[in-house]
């Protein structure tokens, strides 16, 4: 599972990162822990070597039902492999809960990106929403929920013009735990 029967005969400082990541974390695994702890196990990695060690550490959490507990500073780890967080900010814990409880307190911004079929010439200009960008035919918005309704930003949006496509997520995670940071340092110094 974690494709390293090629790499076993080729001498370490030889392995790219991803590899040794890779062959680190089945070692790791060869006495059958109960608990496995990680400290960054993603970083330095590209795009598809991180996708191989994530896909590795949940199967070794669903299928062999080894506990993981892993340190890392790049949310994409926290988003695919947690379901529960504790956010450490210089030695004290300043939040901990379900990764979905803490997107449902902290994500109060939408993002909307929207095509139309001919040229925009609307005005987007609406209390509690920024825009990001605006082209010949599409806009990138971004709102406060608690400001502003949906319903009405959508309104807005479809009497923009016909709709070619239009996307709706959330901002990254990154934010969400910058802006928890952002708040512990307000409240430390007050």
């Amino acid at each position: 599972s974690f494709e390293i029967q090629d790499l076993l005969e080729v001498p370490v400082r030889k392995l790219s990162l991803g590899q040794r990541m890779r062959c680190e974390v089945a070692a790791s695994l060869l006495h059958r822990p109960k608990l496995l702890l990680l400290d960054e196990p993603s970083i330095g990695l590209d795009v598809v070597a991180k996708q191989h060690i994530r896909d590795a550490i949940r199967r070794m959490n669903t299928e062999e039902g080894v506990g993981v507990l892993l340190t890392s500073h790049d949310a994409g780890d926290l988003e695919a492999l947690c379901r529960r967080v504790i956010i450490v900010n210089h030695g004290q814990i300043v939040y901990e809960d379900k990764v979905s409880s803490l997107k449902r307190k902290f994500l109060t911004t939408k993002m909307v990106e929207v095509r139309y079929a001919q040229e925009v010439t609307k005005d987007f200009s609406i209390r509690g929403v920024e825009t990001l960008k605006v082209g010949n035919y599409g806009v990138k918005l971004r709102f406060d929920t608690t400001k502003t309704a949906v319903d009405h930003v959508m309104s807005h949006i479809s009497e923009a013009g016909d709709i070619v496509d239009i996307t709706i997520s959330d901002p990254p995670l990154e934010e969400v735990i910058a802006k928890i940071y952002e708040q512990a340092r307000e409240e430390q110094h007050g």
